[in-house]
Parts: structure tokens; C-alpha cells; sequence
């Protein structure tokens, strides 16, 4: 089991920014691809970015590339989703998944076997 937890989501500004954490517990945190994950109200979840086991490998939606950075500190169990230029389409909840590592990052929310209970970001105009 591994468990997920999302923080520092809030209401932020148009063209603000905000610093998503996930805090992991469990299991070895190195042994797990993490992905971001957005969901609006009345929209289907969609993907927002993801890394690999190591850091070296991300991947992002076409909506939020060069704007938002997806990085991990493997010593501190945590993922970090870094979001600049925000804009209303933004809001949403946002939500951490674990994924086992031989993934290597994934836009698919199947393969992502652990979820956290995710952290509202809420963009004003």
C-alpha cells in the first residue's frame, strides 16, 4: 500500500502560482512513477503531468507545457507540481498517483494503482 497525500492548493490569481506537494508513505517511494491529475467540475479527470522513478524522465499535457514542472525528492518521499501562469481553466481538483516504476511515467490514469484524496486549486480572473 502506499499512501498519498496532496497539499498547497488554494485560491490563487490569474497569471499567480502555486506549489502542489504529495507527500507518499508506504512503500518505497523510488519504486513508483507519480503522475498529476485534474479534475473540474462536470469534466472527465484528465492528465496534467508525470515522472519517472528517478526524475529523469517527465511528461506533460499539451495545456500546461512551459507552464507547469512536475519534479520529485526521492529523500523526502514527495512529488512537486510547480504551476506558474495560472488561468481560470486551471481550477480544479488536483490529485497525486502512484504507478508502479516499469511505467516510467504515464498519461493513462489506469496504470496508476494508488490515488490521494487531492487538493482544490481554484483560479480567480
Amino acid at each position: 500500500q502506499v499512501q498519498l497525500v496532496e497539499s498547497g492548493g488554494g485560491l490563487v490569481q490569474a497569471g499567480g502560482s502555486l506549489r502542489l506537494s504529495c507527500a507518499a508513505s508506504g512503500r518505497t517511494f523510488s519504486n513508483y512513477a507519480m503522475g498529476w491529475f485534474r479534475q473540474a467540475p462536470g469534466k472527465e479527470r484528465e492528465f496534467v503531468a508525470a515522472i519517472n522513478g528517478s526524475g529523469g524522465r517527465t511528461l506533460y499535457a499539451d495545456s500546461v507545457k512551459g507552464r507547469f514542472t512536475i519534479s520529485r525528492d526521492n529523500a523526502k518521499n514527495t512529488v512537486y507540481l510547480q504551476m506558474n501562469s495560472l488561468n481560470p481553466a486551471d481550477t480544479a481538483v488536483y490529485h497525486c498517483a502512484a504507478a508502479p516504476r516499469y511505467y516510467s511515467g504515464s498519461s493513462l490514469s489506469a496504470v496508476y494503482d494508488y490515488w490521494g484524496q487531492g487538493t482544490q486549486v481554484t483560479v480567480s480572473s
